[in-house]
């Protein structure tokens, strides 16, 4: 009977995605072990990055001679801060190896076959449909700089803000918004949407409460409020303010709460925020969601750092309540990218930006 390799690597994507935004410099992978057509054995790349998915898949008592492993990217060969995935795969004894990305590491790229194929071990790349998995890895080291996506608000008729309520979506919408920020690991704002909307960006998902994606804050001219909740979390997640004030009282203040305060240069050219993110990625950001005002939204589509645009549609009209009007639904009527996924009503569409 002829195998589904397909099959079992879906499954390895699967895992990988629980983890995505949740391993630091590392990319998210799943790995599935298969002996006699059966799964004896999965893993997935730690919290942080380390261990690897293929150590946690085969570091078990289970006798994994003569398995098929099923990979999402190549496994590494080198040696870092842990050994090289190919040295458990060899002394489990795995008899063949199917993976989907090369890994675009310049220290392990397209060298795993070589030195398992010494311990007559097979490597075969297989192709799936997941081209777009590991965008934001491949962009990180490429271009050293982080996977931008960003989500919005827009009711029916297209405004922003709603002059009577902080929120223009329903209940169910902003909890699919918090399972969205799960995926990365750093969030992006400006202090004038934060103070607006006393926002606290984070994940309020049962399940999902220790997930804490850093946050990144830009505030020319330190005007975040004081009294905000996201203040007292600045103790348990880093939290960084972009800023080019140099009050040192208003410093002192978000410095002692535990801010992470860092020099702002100009954001108007292209070439200055290629910089600007340059310089986030340095602090460890990969994978950066979005959640701004239009402004500064619009600057980054104009300049197309924005891969993915998540827009939340609410099924009413603002009418006279509703203030900043946007042009994105114009982008959605072309796109026709609509997510399944019940809204009771409302919709979400998945734009490609870039």
């Amino acid at each position: 009977m002829k195998i589904n390799h397909n099959f079992y690597l879906n499954l390895a994507f699967n895992i990988a995605e629980n983890h995505l935004g949740k391993t630091k410099s590392n990319p998210s992978v799943g790995c599935i072990v298969v002996k006699n057509d059966t799964v004896i054995s999965s893993g997935i790349t730690s919290i942080n990055g380390r261990p690897h998915a293929e150590y946690n898949a085969l570091n078990k008592k289970i006798n994994f001679g003569g398995s098929r492993m099923y990979v999402t990217l190549e496994p590494c060969s080198h040696y870092g801060k842990t050994p090289p995935c190919i040295n458990i795969i060899k002394k489990k004894n795995i008899k063949n190896v199917y993976f989907n990305f090369n890994d675009p590491d310049k220290r392990s790229y397209k060298k795993a076959k070589k030195k398992l194929k010494l311990k007559n071990i097979s490597l075969k790349q297989i192709k799936t449909d997941k081209n777009s998995f590991y965008k934001s890895y491949f962009l990180n080291k490429k271009n050293e700089i982080p996977l931008v996506d960003a989500k919005i608000a827009l009711s029916k008729d297209n405004y922003t803000i709603n002059k009577k309520s902080k929120w223009i979506t329903n209940f169910r919408s902003r909890k699919v918004g918090h399972l969205l920020r799960s995926k990365y690991d750093s969030i992006l704002s400006t202090s004038k949407s934060i103070n607006k909307d006393n926002s606290m960006l984070n994940c309020r998902i049962e399940g999902l409460n220790n997930n804490k994606p850093d946050l990144i804050i830009i505030d020319r001219e330190l005007k975040l409020k004081k009294n905000l909740s996201l203040i007292k979390f600045a103790k348990i997640r880093k939290t960084y303010i972009l800023t080019t004030s140099k009050n040192k009282r208003k410093i002192f203040f978000f410095k002692k709460r535990n801010f992470k305060i860092i020099n702002l240069k100009k954001l108007k050219e292209r070439k200055d925020f290629i910089n600007f993110f340059n310089k986030i990625y340095k602090l460890g950001v990969r994978r950066l969601l979005v959640e701004s005002g239009l402004t500064f939204l619009n600057q980054l589509l104009k300049y197309k750092f924005i891969n993915d645009l998540y827009v939340f549609q609410s099924n009413k009209k603002l009418n006279s309540n509703g203030y900043n009007k946007t042009n994105i639904n114009f982008k959605i009527k072309k796109s026709n990218q609509m997510v399944k996924v019940n809204l009771n009503d409302e919709k979400l569409f998945k734009i490609k930006a870039n």
